[in-house]
C-alpha cells in the first residue's frame, strides 16, 4: 500500500489501536451487515477456502483475525484436533464466541485475543493457517506475514481471502462506485461507528490484490503459491505453502 490508511484520520493512535477500536464498535452487527453488503456471496468464497484448507487434512488450524468466528466454523466440519481463531478485538471474539458455543463446538474452537505481528504459539504449530478479509488490517503487512510463516509448519497450507479490485468494464467501474458511494452510506446507516464502513472501502481499494499480493507472499517466504480472482474479481483467495 503506498499509503497507511487508518480508520479515524483525526486520531493520533496507531493503526492496529484503531482498527481494535473500530471493530470492537461494529462487532454487534457486523454479521448481519456484512451479509447485506455482501449479498451473502462472502459464504461461498468461505466454502471455496475450506475446500483448499482440506486437501492436506489439517489437525491444528490458525484462523487470524477470525472476527466472529465464521470461517472458524466452516473449518470445523474438517474435524480438526483443535481450531484457535485469534483476533484484536475482544467485542467480535465475544460475538463469535456466542455462536460458537450455540453450535456446542467450544471444545474444538478456541477464541483469543492475539496480534498478528506477535503470534502467541512456537515456531512450526499449525498445519494450516488461514486470513479472511484481514490481511488489509495488518499495521505491518510483512511482520504479521513473517510471523504467520514462523508458527506454520513445514509443508502447511497458508490460505487469505481478501478484498480486491476488478479490473474488467462494467465490473470495475460498477465496484469502484459501489465501494465509494454506496458501501459507506450503508454503513452510517446501520453501523454506530459512522466511518468504519468508509475505512473499510477506503482500505479494500487501496490494498494491492493479484499478482502484487502473490509477489509480497514471495518475498516473505512462501512457496507455491497461487491466486483466483473470485466473482468477476471482488475477491480474490491466495493459497501458499512453507
Amino acid at each position: 500500500m503506498s499509503k497507511t490508511i487508518k480508520p479515524y484520520k483525526d486520531s493520533s493512535a496507531g493503526k492496529k489501536e484503531q482498527v481494535a477500536t473500530m471493530f470492537d464498535n461494529i462487532s454487534e452487527n457486523y454479521d448481519g451487515l456484512n451479509r447485506v453488503i455482501s449479498f451473502g456471496i462472502d459464504v461461498s468464497w468461505r466454502k471455496k477456502v475450506v475446500k483448499i484448507i482440506s486437501r492436506n487434512n489439517p489437525k491444528q488450524i490458525l484462523d487470524i483475525a477470525t472476527g466472529t468466528g465464521d470461517l472458524a466454523l466452516m473449518m470445523s466440519q474438517l474435524n480438526p484436533d483443535r481450531i484457535v481463531g485469534l483476533d484484536i478485538s475482544a467485542g467480535m471474539l465475544e460475538v463469535g464466541k456466542q455462536k460458537i458455543a450455540k453450535a456446542n463446538l467450544s471444545d474444538q474452537i478456541k477464541m483469543i485475543v492475539g496480534d498478528s505481528e506477535d503470534i502467541p504459539f512456537e515456531d512450526n504449530t499449525f498445519d494450516a493457517i488461514t486470513v479472511s478479509f484481514g490481511v488489509r488490517n495488518f499495521a505491518n503487512l510483512d511482520k504479521g506475514l513473517t510471523e504467520i510463516r514462523r508458527v506454520l509448519k513445514p509443508g502447511g497450507t497458508f490460505v487469505v481471502l481478501e478484498t480486491s479490485n476488478p479490473t474488467k468494464f462494467p465490473y470495475k467501474q460498477g465496484y469502484k462506485f459501489y465501494t465509494s458511494f454506496i458501501l459507506p452510506v450503508i454503513g452510517k446507516l446501520f453501523s454506530k461507528d459512522k466511518v468504519a464502513y468508509s475505512y473499510l472501502s477506503e482500505s479494500a481499494n487501496s490494498f494491492p490484490f493479484g499478482e502484487a499480493f502473490d509477489n509480497i507472499l514471495k518475498k516473505n517466504g512462501f512457496i507455491n503459491t497461487e491466486y483466483k480472482p473470485v466473482t468477476f474479481g471482488v475477491a480474490t483467495i491466495y493459497s501458499a505453502t512453507k
